[in-house]
C-alpha cells in the first residue's frame, strides 16, 4: 500500500513539475518577444524603416513597397510569426515635397496576435547634410488574445487555467496609435531616429486585465563605402531599439556587387547571428532572404529564424524611365 502510494505521489509531482515547466517556458518566451520586443523584430530593418520611422517616407523620390514574412525562432511553439506590407511615395502636398506611406503588420505570439494599420506623412527639406525628413504617423493597433490557448508538452496538453488575469475566450481591443521620426538621408549615408507608440494608448478587456503600448525609441544609421572596384560596395549599418526598460542593438555589413547583389552578415547582441542575401532586377524588382542563427538561451529549443522579403520599385512622375533609387542600396 506504501509503494502504491508513494509512486503515485511521484508521478503527480512530476506531472506538476511538467506543467510548472511550461507555463515557465511559455513565459520567457512571450517577455523576450513581448515585453522586451513589443514591436517585432527584423533582420533585413533597413528595408522596413518605414514601419518604424514615417520621417523614411518619400526619401527616394519613387513608390517603393515591400511585402517581408519573418518566422521568428522556428520549432518552438508559439513564437513570433510576422507579415509585414508597407509601401511609401514621393509626393507634393501643400506645394512642398512631401513623402506618403502605409503600413500593414501582423503579428502573431502564443496566445496574442497584433495587427496595426498606420498611415504617414513626411514633410521633407533639403539641407547642407542631405534631404531631412520630418514624419508622423496616425493609425490604429489591434490587440486580440485567445485566453484558452494551449501548448503541446509531449504526450499531452497544457491549457492555460482561468484566472483574472489572463482573460478567457476570444478578446480583442482597438487602440488609436501615433509615431513620429525623423530620416536625413545623403548619397552616402543616412541617420535616423523615431518613437512608436508615442501616446502609449491603455488597452483594457471587458473583465479588467489590461495592457498598454509601450514607447519604444529607434536610432538608425548607415554608411556606404566603395572600394578600389567600384562595382563593389561595402555597407555598414546599425539599429538600436529601446523601450527604457530593455534594449536591442543590430549591426549589419552588407557587401553589393553593381548595386544589384549583396550578402550580408548581421548581429544581434545576445539573440543572434545573421546571414542575409538579396538580389534586385533590372525592372525594380527585389528579392531577399535572410537566417538567424539563434545563440540567445533559446538556441537549444528551436531552428532559427527565417525571413523573406518582396519588394518593387517605379517611378510615378513624368519620366516613367527615369532611374529609381533603391531603398536596399544607397
Amino acid at each position: 500500500m506504501f509503494t502504491l502510494r508513494y509512486e503515485g505521489e511521484i508521478k503527480l509531482q512530476r506531472s506538476c513539475m511538467k506543467k510548472i515547466f511550461c507555463f515557465l517556458f511559455l513565459y520567457i518566451i512571450v517577455n523576450l518577444a513581448a515585453i522586451a520586443q513589443q514591436d517585432p523584430q527584423f533582420t533585413f530593418n533597413k528595408m522596413t524603416q518605414l514601419s518604424v520611422n514615417p520621417g523614411f517616407a518619400g526619401n527616394d523620390g519613387v513608390v517603393n513597397g515591400v511585402i517581408l514574412n519573418r518566422y521568428q525562432w522556428v520549432g518552438i511553439e508559439g513564437a513570433p510569426k510576422t507579415l509585414l506590407f508597407s509601401v511609401g511615395a514621393a509626393t507634393n502636398v501643400f506645394g512642398a515635397p512631401s513623402g506618403v506611406g502605409l503600413n500593414i503588420m501582423s503579428d502573431e505570439l502564443g496566445f496574442q496576435k497584433n495587427i496595426s494599420v498606420s498611415i504617414d506623412y513626411a514633410y521633407r527639406k533639403k539641407t547642407s547634410l542631405g534631404m531631412l525628413g520630418i514624419g508622423a504617423s496616425v493609425g490604429f493597433y489591434n490587440l486580440a488574445l485567445n485566453g484558452d490557448w494551449i501548448i503541446p508538452d509531449g504526450s499531452y496538453w497544457v491549457e492555460a487555467e482561468s484566472d483574472n488575469v489572463v482573460p478567457q475566450g476570444d478578446v480583442s481591443q482597438l487602440a488609436f496609435d501615433l509615431g513620429f521620426g525623423l530620416f536625413l538621408k545623403d548619397d552616402d549615408y543616412y541617420v535616423g531616429a523615431s518613437v512608436t507608440h508615442l501616446n502609449q494608448a491603455s488597452i483594457v478587456f471587458a473583465d479588467l486585465a489590461s495592457t498598454y503600448l509601450a514607447r519604444h525609441y529607434y536610432l538608425s544609421a548607415g554608411y556606404n563605402i566603395t572600394m578600389g572596384d567600384p562595382l563593389f560596395e561595402i555597407q555598414p549599418s546599425v539599429l538600436f531599439k529601446t523601450d527604457m526598460v530593455s534594449y536591442q542593438a543590430d549591426m549589419t555589413v552588407d557587401l553589393v556587387y553593381k548595386k544589384r547583389y549583396s550578402a550580408g552578415l548581421n548581429y544581434r547582441i545576445n539573440d543572434a547571428v545573421g546571414v542575409l542575401l538579396g538580389f534586385e532586377l533590372a525592372n525594380g524588382m527585389r528579392v531577399g532572404y535572410a537566417y538567424d542563427i539563434m545563440i540567445s538561451a533559446l538556441s537549444g529549443y528551436g531552428f532559427g529564424s527565417h525571413e523573406l522579403y518582396l519588394g518593387y520599385s517605379f517611378d510615378l512622375g513624368k519620366n516613367r524611365n527615369k532611374k529609381y533609387k533603391s531603398v536596399r542600396f544607397l
